[in-house]
């Protein structure tokens, strides 16, 4: 009986293993478990702030907010099977900005035709996907710049932390600035520190813990009647809503192109930074199942366009699952699946403060900055790549943004030096396609 007991474990951990990339001998359920949960409460302000967004060009909010988990849920779930990574995807906070403030608001398209684009733009990045196209520019990107990519996301998700709470805040004569002491900001602040003294004092989950002490600390407002469970709201305004009649003019064809761009660098630059963090790029570069990750990404973001959400990626958030440990699928199997409950607790999910994630954020960011120690600082032709990567990234609050422009100071500058050989062909083609997109755009 104890060998067949030991059999049907066995089984199990094989299963685990081919199913989501989890190694029993280097990993446990309970430490992949905690950083999936960590990244959920780490990312689960989408839910709120998607919904936010989207609804303010007329998109009914319900059915966004159940499009939104259901959007992210698929695609993460999707990313732990194929991928096997500890990895999360949710709908881009930079393109469901751009979907709502330019297309809708700005360039008064309706909110069906921008659905459109977005979901063309999905069944395009499938296809180059599928043909590998992605997966040969993720691997055309020098050592440097994937060092410089890490550094800038790192600090960037830490300037997202402490702008949202309060701590920095914009400023008419220095754009930037330090905000005032609000409850907000004193409890981010308060995570912050926490946050930091835990890790020191190596408690385990302390990123989880922290995230959860600083929900009930005064912050979160409950509203009267409040209940904290709701059957799911209906997408039926939202599902399939696509309005197809201005797909075929100039203006829609840079809209897709400009679309394409902000998610294919989004991904990449993500995709780099936290597979460096996690210990799995090999020698020459090449990151291990980076195609299955980026197709996760792509049918995410054309199942998200049918349910009625805006363009998927994968998300920086992540990176603090991965500071508690997660390792393998199973952490996105926890992720996606929290997701998937939360369309049944959305007002509890609603009611979590920005600032009572802060300190995770902040601590990712101090996390990711241990690439930097691998850039040649000494070698200006890489060193000033990547520092226009890192500082262009916070600076123009675009991912995006800091891989282009560190790309294109780096080709420049090895053509200026005589080190042309050094540069991939897919480096010198993507340069060219960077500046007409600087010009049309």
């Amino acid at each position: 009986m104890s060998q067949q007991k030991r059999l049907s474990k066995n089984n199990r951990k094989d299963m685990l293993k081919k199913l989501l990339g989890f190694d029993s001998t280097t990993m446990t359920l309970r430490t992949e478990s905690i950083a999936g949960i960590t990244t959920f409460l780490t990312m689960s302000y989408i839910l709120a702030v998607n919904t936010s967004i989207l609804s303010s060009t007329g998109m009914d909010k319900g059915a966004v907010f159940t499009a939104t988990a259901l959007a992210t849920a698929l695609s993460t779930l999707l990313l732990a099977f194929m991928a096997k990574l500890p990895l999360a995807q949710a709908p881009s906070m930079g393109i469901n900005a751009f979907f709502a403030f330019t297309l809708v608001q700005g360039m008064g398209y309706p909110w069906q035709v921008a659905m459109a684009a977005l979901f063309v733009e999905g069944l395009i990045f499938i296809l180059i996907t599928f043909f590998n196209v992605r997966e040969i520019v993720l691997n055309s990107i020098p050592a440097t710049l994937r060092y410089a990519i890490s550094v800038g996301i790192g600090m960037f998700i830490a300037f997202i932390g402490l702008k949202n709470a309060g701590i920095i805040v914009s400023d008419p004569a220095t754009f930037v600035t330090f905000g005032p002491f609000t409850p907000v900001s004193v409890l981010a602040l308060t995570g912050i520190l926490l946050s930091g003294l835990l890790v020191v004092k190596q408690v385990k989950g302390a990123l989880f813990y922290c995230t959860l002490i600083g929900i009930p600390l005064g912050v979160t407002t409950i509203p009267e009647g409040f209940l904290p469970i709701s059957t799911p709201h209906s997408l039926a305004p939202t599902f399939c809503q696509f309005d197809f009649s201005q797909l075929f003019t100039l203006d829609m064809a840079v809209i897709i192109f400009t679309l394409l761009f902000m998610d294919m660098f989004d991904t990449i630059g993500t995709l780099v930074a936290l597979t460096y963090r996690i210990g799995v790029v090999k020698e020459n570069g090449e990151i291990p199942r980076a195609k299955e990750t980026m197709l996760a990404d792509a049918i995410g973001s054309t199942f998200g366009a049918i349910l009625g959400c805006s363009t998927i990626t994968t998300y920086l958030e992540s990176a603090s699952g991965v500071a508690e440990g997660g390792r393998s699928g199973f952490t996105s199997l926890v992720t996606g699946g929290m997701f998937l409950l939360a369309i049944f607790f959305a007002p509890i999910f609603l009611l979590i403060p920005g600032a009572a994630t802060t300190g995770a954020l902040v601590l990712v960011g101090v996390f990711m900055m241990e690439s930097i120690t691998r850039i040649d600082m000494k070698n200006i032709a890489e060193a000033l790549p990547a520092f226009i990567t890192i500082i262009t990234m916070v600076l123009t609050y675009s991912v995006a943004n800091g891989i282009i422009l560190g790309m294109l100071c780096y080709v420049l500058l090895k053509l200026g030096t005589g080190r042309h050989r050094e540069v991939s062909p897919t480096m010198y083609v993507l340069s060219v396609l960077f500046l007409l997109k600087f010009i049309f755009t």
